[in-house]
């Protein structure tokens, strides 16, 4: 297998989730079909809040939780669902993008959890993924339920801060995780199982134009899943299935090479810690949380501002 030549950095573990909240053994509709009896968890959707809590989600297991500066677990939300990505509105309000029942948001506060958008007119989604905000309060998310190179149906929607949901795209083999750039002119998209990220250009109305191919990845198990940008527009790529987290230039260089010492279901990042160069990795296999540091701050979004 060839792999993209560039400067090694080695993830440390900056968090592990504690064995009492490891629930291998229980069944869970997520892992139909798949020969995972032994799963514990599926830690996913890092996002970091204004007081440098990072949040991630539980998939198989419908929990939220929330990790401290210090690297200590809490149970934030539990609930019957399947979420998949997380992201922080301005007003703190954590919005989800759950595999089973759609979009949802949950108050900081009183941690209700509360539907808010469950189907597209009458139809209901294929299986939401992943989700991130635009500066102006655009929401983007991904609705990939089981679509793949057999099936390159899955979808990109558009909630804008006005309320009005367009579908950008509907052709895509796996849309999983999204990152816009700075400016909010352009939009990264993962599609897992063809291995590629793709490139989406917008118009200043918010419509696409000439979307295309950024990069082919190769190897892994899985493909590429999470992705962030930092403020020089460099995009980082979570490759599950390869233990490896890639950061290329915003013309496609390769920049670093990530790896884990712990597990290579490698599925999402977000940037945090106190100057926001501190790259958070969730590391599934293991249940994890990886920390590098960057030379480069992420992106400031609503969680920082």
């Amino acid at each position: 297998m060839m792999t993209f030549a560039a400067p090694e950095l080695t993830a440390q573990v900056f968090a592990r989730l504690p064995e009492r909240f490891r629930l291998a053994g229980r069944p869970s509709d997520w892992t139909v079909g798949k020969d995972r009896s032994d799963l514990h968890s599926f830690l996913e959707g890092p996002a970091v809040d204004r007081d440098g809590n990072l949040y991630v989600v539980d998939i198989p297991f419908g929990r939220i939780f929330r990790i401290g500066p210090d690297g200590s677990f809490e149970l934030f939300v539990e609930y019957d669902g399947e979420p998949n990505g997380l992201a922080i509105h301005r007003d703190g309000t954590l919005y989800v993008a759950d595999h089973r029942r759609g979009l949802l948001t949950i108050d900081p506060r009183t941690r209700e959890v509360r539907t808010r958008l469950a189907r597209v007119r009458r139809e209901g989604f294929k299986g939401l993924n992943d989700l991130t905000f635009a500066a102006n309060g655009d929401l983007y998310f991904t609705d990939q339920g089981q679509t793949a190179l057999h099936d390159p149906t899955g979808r990109v929607y558009r909630l804008s801060a006005t309320d009005e949901l367009t579908c950008l795209i509907d052709n895509v083999p796996s849309p999983n995780g999204l990152a816009l750039a700075p400016g909010d002119r352009l939009l990264y998209l993962a599609a897992t199982r063809a291995n590629q990220i793709w490139r989406i250009p917008l118009h200043a109305d918010g419509s696409i134009f000439k979307v295309n191919l950024f990069l082919q990845l190769q190897g892994g198990l899985t493909g590429p899943d999470g992705l962030a940008v930092d403020e020089q527009g460099n995009l980082v790529v979570c490759h599950c299935g390869l233990g490896t987290v890639w950061v290329f230039s915003r013309t496609g260089e390769t920049l670093y090479r990530i790896r884990s010492q712990t597990g290579i279901d490698t599925s999402n990042a977000a940037f945090g810690g106190p100057d926001n160069r501190t790259l958070y990795v969730t590391e599934s296999e293991s249940g994890s949380i990886l920390a590098v540091p960057l030379p480069v701050p992420g992106r400031t979004l609503f969680s920082h501002a």
